[in-house]
């Protein structure tokens, strides 16, 4: 497997720099193409679109040249007002290379706002699968319908969620927040059936990926995905990274799945997996490919402003881990020490981020302030007994114990009656359970939640992460709601039923307690993969969970759903 030095790093560095140029260079204008100069290329990874404004978007597919040892390759591309292609309004020539992955991103500027357009790209005898788009209105818009979707396996499963969402043509724009690739080997995380259900790798990528060429061959056995090609074809998509497109609990300075002696330096893979990530997915990196800020903002008329952040490399402090506030012999919790730390200025966006942002608020003249981020915002407290238990089969049935005691407080509470100590303490001493979320970074919660209070322009947050469905209330420690969180499950990776070892006719008894025991959760799903549907309005936003039965094999049903609406 490749290693770097810090050599190597300055050296891909100067690589992203010079073919970020690429991108933006490649603006189309109304031209022909002469088709004699084009080559035998085959377009085995779809096409797809993206990032797109009222007067631009991105185009972008991959094309390999039919001829081993070929290093540039030129293609031509289509824009049109009809599928049939006989409305043309953009067409051109472009040359790609080995330099960046045989990758094509064209930047089409001067489009018109809120119009429907067909792309398609051509070789000398080929073309590729057909792509919708569409620009953003530039004013009046009175509905939208947008798909969620986080935490995209390949060894896991087969990505149903995403061809059941390419399914419905009434979806304007796709948000992916993230885990769209996995880092892991061929022997780790979530691949228990990958050889039963056909989902492994090629020898040349069965290791954890590390360099630039790792990274690469990873998005490309992703990206033959028939579910997931058909819905990148079907709309425009809005990305932002979360850990597994680097490392599982990326920080700006390291991962725990990141082990510098054997690994190499960090920031080395980081500018790998940047680059990687810029050169397959079809964004528009604010500061160009060679810089790791993701974060920016879209405005869909004056209906609803989209501001995708960053809460994982740019500015993150290491997480906190209950396991270095354990005393090894006595099994004590340090908890003053624990307290103190997690009180402390800690960052997670940062204070550069955190002022754009806050000024990204104040000027939006939409009516909805949509964040759309990587981790769970809302707080979630679970009784602090919890956090010792070490065996997670035992987890279930103390989970649905405490709820029966959070039940017996309410009722006594309500009738006015004594509420037993004990049974209070157990109930109202809590603690987070996920310091990798904002609950590890609350001081910087609080400064956010009190911009929005200021500007009196309520969050609406959508979350990934945690590979399953969360709606929850947004409140500060002043204890006012300053918004709502709709959280997407995962489009294959497991959820919390596979930790917990939860039969499934007890998963919705589960899902109750977590209700009860969490005091801002208002409802959740622990075992269902699947994608949000947001349907919005100037009068409300509706959030609705759609839920699939199976993707072991590509036969699946939509098996559920679930809907909440805000405000209520």
């Amino acid at each position: 497997m490749e290693r770097f030095s810090r050599r190597d790093f300055l050296k891909l560095t100067v690589a992203a720099l010079a073919v970020s140029s690429v991108s933006s260079l490649l603006t189309g204008c109304a031209a022909d193409f002469d088709s004699r100069r084009l080559s035998h290329l085959q377009f085995s990874h779809g096409v797809a679109s993206g990032d797109a404004t009222q007067e631009a978007v991105i185009l972008w597919t991959r094309a390999q040249p039919i001829t081993a040892g070929v290093r540039e390759v030129t293609l031509g591309w289509q824009m049109a007002l009809d599928p049939a292609f006989k409305q043309l309004v953009r067409s051109g020539e472009v040359t790609t290379s080995a330099e960046r992955d045989f990758t094509v991103k064209i930047d089409v500027q001067q489009l018109s706002p809120g119009l429907q357009y067909y792309y398609r790209f051509l070789g000398a005898d080929t073309q590729s699968t057909i792509g919708k788009t569409r620009t953003l209105a530039a004013a009046q818009l009175s509905a939208l319908k947008l798909a969620v979707f986080s935490c995209s396996n390949y060894p896991a499963g087969y990505f149903n969620v995403y061809r059941e969402a390419a399914l419905h043509p009434e979806i304007d724009a796709v948000i992916h927040l993230g885990d769209y690739i996995y880092e892991y080997a061929a022997d780790g995380y979530a691949t228990e059936k990958s050889v039963e259900i056909g989902r492994t790798f090629a020898s040349d990528n069965a290791a954890e990926i590390l360099s630039l060429d790792d990274y690469r061959k990873r998005y490309a056995l992703y990206r033959t995905d028939a579910g997931l090609q058909q819905l990148h074809a079907a709309a425009p998509w809005y990305l932002v990274w979360d850990d597994h497109e680097i490392a599982n609990d990326t920080w700006r300075n390291g991962a725990e799945n990141h082990q510098s002696e054997t690994e190499g330096d960090f920031l080395v893979r980081r500018m790998a997996a940047v680059r990687a990530y810029y050169e397959w997915l079809p964004i528009r990196p604010p500061q160009g490919e060679g810089s790791a800020q993701i974060y920016r903002s879209f405005d869909f008329g004056q209906l609803l402003s989209l501001h995708l952040l960053d809460t994982r490399i740019i500015a993150r402090d290491e997480q906190l881990d209950y396991k270095n506030y354990f005393d090894a012999k006595t099994g004590q919790f340090a908890s003053a020490k624990f307290q103190a730390d997690i009180a402390a200025d800690r960052s997670l966006m940062g204070q550069q981020q955190l002022n754009w942002l806050s000024d990204k608020l104040a000027s939006s003249k939409c009516h909805w302030q949509l964040l759309g981020q990587q981790i769970l915002m809302a707080k979630m407290h679970i009784p602090a007994e919890l956090l010792g238990t070490k065996d997670y089969s035992q987890l279930p049935e103390k989970l649905k114990a405490l709820a029966q005691v959070k039940l017996r407080v309410q009722q006594a509470q309500q009738n006015q009656q004594p509420v037993d100590a004990t049974d209070l303490a157990r109930v109202t001493q809590v603690m987070p359970y996920n310091l990798d979320a904002w609950d590890g970074y609350p001081r910087e919660r609080e400064q956010l939640y009190a911009i929005a209070k200021k500007l009196g322009k309520p969050l609406i947050v959508i979350a990934g992460d945690t590979h399953n469905a969360w709606y929850s209330h947004l409140v500060d420690q002043h204890q006012q709601q300053v918004g709502v969180e709709f959280a997407t499950p995962s489009v294959s990776s497991p959820g919390l039923e596979h930790y917990l070892k939860v039969p499934p006719e007890q998963t919705d008894e589960l899902a109750q307690a977590f209700s009860l025991l969490i005091n801002d959760l208002q409802w959740c799903n622990l075992h269902q993969r699947g994608y949000m549907q947001l349907s919005v309005s100037a009068e409300r936003i509706e959030c609705e969970w759609r839920f699939i039965d199976n993707i072991f094999s590509e036969q699946y049903q939509v098996v559920a759903t679930h809907k909440q609406v805000y405000p209520a």
